[in-house]
């Protein structure tokens, strides 16, 4: 068989088109590729770009749009509501057909080390391309954000495991890159009858899996509970394998619960959204809508619609087509 592996970078530009245009051009010149998705953000300023094919020819692709993206987006000047700390945020490539994620694991490092390597750019590798247990969560790679990344890159605990350790005026520019090899994930955000993203935020810790720090009393300002160790102590959330925030996005004029759905074998969309509805009326909300960024398996959409087929009780003998 054949094989394929599909490449879903995020670029911290969401707004000037002409960027991201010139971004997914590098992309579609590369033979044996297909650009099957772009998706921008102007509230987050960020762009997830989608495409397949061979491995050999995709991180090809990939290098070459994390170098174009080097070039045209400064991350010194970057706002945005997504967490972020590079012009190209991150790069992870997921095994499609025919390969193992041994076999991805083994692209992934050496499209890591090519890009720390060639482009002097921080590369962190996380998930099944990570070197320790820490780096393997994307959010423990990115603490801190673009901010924090010069204090990041001199601290011994946090030295990139490819590419300079040193923030430099082009590091200050490109920013760092987090790397890996992952399952297939569903990004999918859930709209809201609010402006608030404090709201929005108290939701999405009640339905993802990390849930939020436990505290004495007051659940915002009481004291943190610790362990016998001096760390925080979690109340975990609702559904596994999700990882989410709230967000106000201002080009909708809403308040948002940002989720990713790291395994939908383990947690399907359709769940997702219930627990959103019911975790919104129990504060007196309301969802009013949702969306995906990128794409979605089809069995997942099949399922979600009989779900609810099912939840009307209605026929489930129909065409899928």
């Amino acid at each position: 068989m054949k094989q394929i592996i599909e490449c879903v970078p995020n670029f911290s530009e969401g707004n000037n088109m002409d960027i991201i245009k010139q971004i997914t051009n590098e992309v579609e010149a590369v033979d044996g590729v297909q650009l099957i998705d772009v998706d921008p953000g102007k509230a987050t300023n960020r762009t997830v770009v989608t495409f397949v094919g061979t491995p050999v020819e995709v991180c090809e692709a990939a290098f070459r749009a994390v170098k174009k993206a080097a070039e045209l987006i400064d991350m010194s000047k970057h706002k945005g509501e997504h967490p972020r700390f590079g012009a190209t945020d991150v790069c992870p490539l997921v095994p499609v057909a025919g390969i193992s994620m041994e076999e991805t694991v083994e692209y992934a490092l050496k499209l890591a080390q090519r890009i720390g390597e060639e482009l002097a750019i921080p590369i962190y590798c996380y998930e099944f391309a990570a070197k320790e247990d820490k780096r393997k969560n994307l959010a423990n790679c990115r603490s801190g954000e673009y901010e924090g990344l010069a204090n990041k890159l001199v601290d011994p605990n946090w030295k990139p495991d490819f590419g300079p350790a040193e923030f430099t005026p082009a590091i200050k520019k490109s920013g760092a890159t987090a790397v890996s090899a992952r399952n297939f994930l569903v990004a999918y955000n859930v709209n809201l009858n609010t402006t608030s993203s404090r709201r929005a935020n108290a939701i999405a810790f009640d339905i993802r899996e990390k849930g939020r720090i436990k505290r004495e009393g007051n659940s915002l300002t009481g004291k943190i509970v610790e362990d016998e160790n001096g760390n925080p102590v979690s109340e975990p959330g609702l559904l596994k394998c999700v990882k989410g925030i709230g967000w106000y996005i201002e080009e909708f004029g809403i308040a948002q619960l940002s989720f990713n759905l790291t395994d939908i074998t383990v947690t399907s969309v359709h769940e997702v959204f219930e627990a959103a509805c019911k975790r919104a009326e129990a504060r007196g909300l309301r969802v009013t809508g949702s969306e995906l960024v990128g794409v979605i398996p089809l069995q997942a959409m099949l399922d979600a619609g009989k779900y609810f087929l099912k939840k009307q009780q209605r026929s489930l003998g129909i065409s899928d087509d």
